[in-house]
């Protein structure tokens, strides 16, 4: 079976992080991980955060790698004995995908907990949905449909396509991710959503 993890043991790992911590480091979640800490999903199976300051990026995983963590991926770290692993994206990336403007910006993520040292935000809808379907996943395009689904009201559809085809526009897969937008368009107008 596979493991996943809940919002509840999500919040009591970042507080151990946290009494560790010695300076403030801002990590804003995305993908899966913001669904669970906005309640659209019950269970995350990783962890993705963005740490949009180079500096907090690299004195976190200096903290991590004290705390026992060792590097499983790319962007991924996970402690020894546990079945889940934390990607930590540098600056303003998600996977492989840069976001327009810093999600620290006013207005591009929403505070969900706030530690002593530690700053837990959500991306932004816009943003959140676009780089879900850039990676285009059979599990994003889901992702993607409960997040409008549940924000219905808060989502402007035609402010979101705007915001997809700029950030494809800077990408070498344009061509190619220009479908994305459209195949969820159909699926929210298949849901009666749209």
């Amino acid at each position: 079976m596979e493991y996943r993890l809940d919002k509840n043991r999500l919040l009591d790992i970042l507080g151990e992080w946290n009494r560790f911590l010695k300076r403030k480091v801002h990590l804003i979640s995305c993908g899966g991980t913001a669904m669970t800490l906005l309640g659209v999903k019950p269970s995350t199976k990783d962890v993705d955060f963005m740490a949009p300051k180079v500096k907090e990026y690299d004195y976190l995983i200096k903290q991590l790698k004290a705390l026992g963590y060792k590097q499983s991926t790319g962007s991924g770290w996970k402690r020894e004995g546990e079945d889940f692993h934390f990607d930590i994206f540098r600056g303003n990336y998600i996977h492989t995908t840069e976001l327009l403007k810093s999600p620290l910006e006013k207005g591009r993520h929403s505070l969900f907990m706030e530690y002593s040292h530690l700053y837990i935000g959500v991306l932004n809808d816009y943003d959140l949905i676009s780089s879900k379907l850039m990676r285009g996943t059979r599990v994003d395009f889901d992702d993607c449909l409960s997040l409008a689904e549940a924000r219905r009201e808060e989502i402007d559809i035609e402010k979101l396509i705007r915001h997809f085809h700029e950030m494809i526009s800077y990408d070498v897969a344009e061509q190619r991710l220009r479908f994305n937008i459209d195949h969820f368009l159909e699926m929210l107008r298949e849901k009666g959503a749209l």
